[in-house]
């Protein structure tokens, strides 16, 4: 019998591949873990969440071994309407292509092979896959020279047959590198947790055919370092890890200190203050762009050769810059390893992280690991801040290129900060914001520190320690506090500006305080926004993907914030 309508089930599933779901049915919550697998979130107002269903969203989920199968069932199990035969039609097709086309090794020979004639057909005329063909073998197969895997694959996945990678890995230097029994202090084994284990053996899954390349997205705070590591003694080669920023760095051969058996002469830091090469190797996105004039060469990516690395790392992919997508193009024996809160990248370049450094292996919903206590669970507000007469002038005759600055630095932000750092005064404090003047403010008000890009890396990395050990309890960041910086006892962040509509980000601002603490209790996280302005319409942006991972935003306006000291904010305040 053919079913028309269930009223009861969230979901409904349109012809142009978009999904509509109903946050208040009672079925919203277990859907919305599986559409994340399969469908990307685009609106997330109060009632009905819109996602879309993208070919690179449903290659992903056939790469992470999601079948075609599963996500009909899945659309049809919870949607209200029948689902339309061409979004069946669709799902199908397209998860079929990956795979389609395969990169196999023979000898020395790189091989492009297919299933069929057609499909080789279809591409290997194409204008951009001509100049990368070295010869035809037959009708399912071209040779190809080894150098052109990289490019190879972002030509085919743009034109949407993306190539399953089993050309195999080299396995480079060999470096005998374990895990811990215990970490220093601690007298409890180290092992990973089941999730982080999960995220290894998923990376490293068929070996050197199928296993070494892709990405693991896991929240901040759910201890992706220590997933590269496992990964790193699962690969047993020396490794090349490409990280954010020098302080990153710096946190990285910390952790490698004290939760590996490497020493510290199997460690080298090439950064701009040193240029060292040895078996595991930390450097910055910066260093390895950095050039001496506009146009000029990038000399320092002259470090992917300069071992034989047998593993490259990636820490936060999702800012990898376009001179190391066009180095690891031709780094493609190398196992790669990608790792981040989230794959959304505001460039445009998804597809080529999914072709170079290797599609997504493992992602663990972030309410999951907090429902079993991995990270802690976190309140979101986003509070609303009207702007002063003066400033609401200036802003409506501003052009569109200067409201969006005008409507970040509303000065009445700091009435509502204040607020804030009296409700919170028994917490650790981070404030974060993107405007260095409306920070150096904030600062002088409140006399608290300022890290800035400005601030020497040794001095940042002193004040993130006494955060740490509670010798200060409040701290405010530029931007440089968004990636990798560890601070395991803020439980509180307040956001005073961001970078336009960054979904990314939200999501590792977030981060920053979403490890447990150690009273068991939630972490808060505020937003300010200018009330009727263009930055209300980018943090509703902002907000797509914690939306996407189960948080909800509670809205207040700037006169709901309590004065009191210890009250909560948001309870028990009129409107």
């Amino acid at each position: 019998m053919v079913r028309v309508f269930q009223p009861e089930n969230p979901l409904i599933v349109q012809s142009d591949r978009s999904v509509l779901a109903e946050v208040a049915s009672p079925r919203f919550g277990t859907v919305r873990d599986l559409l994340g697998r399969f469908a990307e979130l685009e609106k997330s107002p109060e009632h009905i969440h819109t996602y879309r269903i993208t070919p690179l969203s449903l290659w992903n989920a056939a790469a992470s071994g999601l079948t075609a199968e599963a996500v009909v069932a899945t659309l049809v199990a919870f949607g209200k309407y029948e689902l339309p035969q061409n979004v069946r039609r669709d799902i199908v097709e397209l998860m079929s292509r990956y795979g389609r086309l395969r990169l196999t090794k023979d000898d020395d020979r790189l091989l492009l092979t297919a299933d069929d004639e057609a499909t080789l057909a279809r591409v290997a005329g194409h204008r951009s896959v001509l100049p990368l063909v070295r010869r035809r073998i037959d009708a399912r197969s071209l040779e190809l020279p080894p150098a052109m895997r990289g490019p190879i694959k972002q030509a085919l996945i743009r034109l949407g047959y993306p190539a399953e990678d089993l050309a195999g890995y080299t396995d480079g230097e060999a470096l005998d590198i374990r895990l811990r029994a215990a970490t220093a202090g601690d007298d409890a084994p180290l092992s990973l947790r089941p999730y982080q284990r999960e995220a290894v053996d998923a990376f490293h899954a068929g070996g050197t055919a199928r296993g070494g390349s892709g990405v693991i997205v896991l929240p901040c705070g759910a201890g992706k370092t220590l997933v590269g590591m496992g990964v790193m003694e699962a690969v047993g080669s020396s490794a090349l890890i490409l990280t954010p920023s020098t302080v990153a760095v710096r946190q990285w051969i910390d952790e490698l200190l004290d939760k590996t058996t490497l020493s510290r002469a199997d460690i080298g830091e090439y950064s701009g203050q040193r240029k060292e090469i040895r078996p595991v190797t930390l450097s910055t996105y910066q260093t390895m762009t950095y050039r001496r004039r506009a146009g000029g060469d990038f000399p320092h990516l002259a470090v992917f050769d300069q071992r034989q690395w047998g593993l490259i790392v990636y820490d936060e992919v999702h800012l990898l810059p376009a001179p190391v997508f066009r180095a690891t193009a031709d780094i493609q024996a190398r196992r790669r390893l990608g790792l981040t809160a989230t794959l959304v990248r505001e460039d445009g370049r998804a597809d080529d992280v999914f072709s170079l450094i290797g599609p997504k292996k493992y992602d663990a919903p972030w309410r999951d690991l907090e429902a079993a206590g991995w990270i802690a669970a976190a309140n979101c507000t986003e509070i609303r801040v009207a702007l002063p007469d003066e400033e609401r002038l200036a802003y409506a005759l501003a052009d569109d290129g200067e409201r969006f600055a005008l409507a970040s630095r509303n000065p009445a932000k700091l009435d509502v900060l204040e607020r804030l750092l009296r409700a919170h005064q028994a917490d650790s404090v981070l404030v974060i914001g993107h405007y260095i003047d409306q920070l150096e403010t904030a600062a002088s008000r409140f006399h608290i520190d300022l890290i800035t890009g400005a601030t020497p890396v040794r001095a940042r990395t002193a004040l993130y320690a006494r955060l740490r050990r509670g010798e200060i309890r409040r701290l405010i960041v530029s931007k440089v506090g968004n990636f990798s910086v560890d601070l395991p006892d803020v439980s509180v962040a307040v956001q005073l500006s961001g970078t336009f509509g960054s979904r990314q980000e939200e999501a590792q601002r977030l981060g920053r305080i979403l490890r447990p603490k150690r009273d068991g209790g939630p972490a808060h996280f505020y937003t300010l926004v200018s009330r009727e302005t263009c930055e209300q319409d980018y943090a509703a942006h902002r907000q797509l993907f914690l939306t996407e991972q189960g948080y909800r935003y509670q809205i207040l306006y700037g006169h709901e914030v309590p004065a009191s000291a210890g009250a909560e904010p948001g309870r028990g305040v009129g409107p």
